[in-house]
């Protein structure tokens, strides 16, 4: 199937089987890769990205339920050279160790912020409990979120 997909502002059309995840499309199809795969299973949360402003697992979503939505990746949080302020904050705090997890835990923690989920470190561990880092930089990701909550 032909499908056109708005990612990150821009109409994208790719061509899928029915049963391609926004994953695979965003990856495979459209050379979007800062979404990454890591469980496949919905468990990790690697491959979180937005759709229509709310955190969806790539993986578990398909790339046919989403033509005509807004899908936003962690490539369309930058302006330009200009890192989102998320982005920075990850970087000043030593958010990441290998990195892997990165993109989806800044999705998420842009998101929760959004969403108001942001009051206490508990509420900030709650509401990221799905994005799971095998570095353990917890701490680090919890601080970064602290700095760009507390910059508002």
């Amino acid at each position: 199937m032909k499908i056109t997909l708005n990612v990150n502002g821009e109409d994208r059309t790719c061509e899928v089987e029915p049963r391609v995840s926004l994953l695979d499309a965003l990856r495979e199809r459209l050379d979007l890769t800062g979404a990454k795969k890591g469980c496949d299973q919905g468990t990790c949360g690697a491959c979180t990205v937005w759709v229509d402003g709310r955190r969806v697992l790539a993986c578990l979503t398909l790339a046919i339920a989403c033509e005509g939505r807004a899908v936003s990746t962690v490539e369309g949080l930058a302006e330009g050279d200009e890192l989102h302020a998320m982005q920075r904050a990850f970087v000043e705090q030593d958010a990441f160790q290998c990195g892997y997890c990165t993109p989806g835990q800044i999705m998420s923690a842009v998101a929760l912020l959004k969403e108001g989920h942001a009051s206490d470190d508990a509420e900030i561990r709650e509401w990221m409990s799905g994005n799971i880092c095998r570095c353990a930089a917890y701490p680090h990701i919890q601080a970064a979120i602290r700095a760009v909550r507390d910059q508002t």
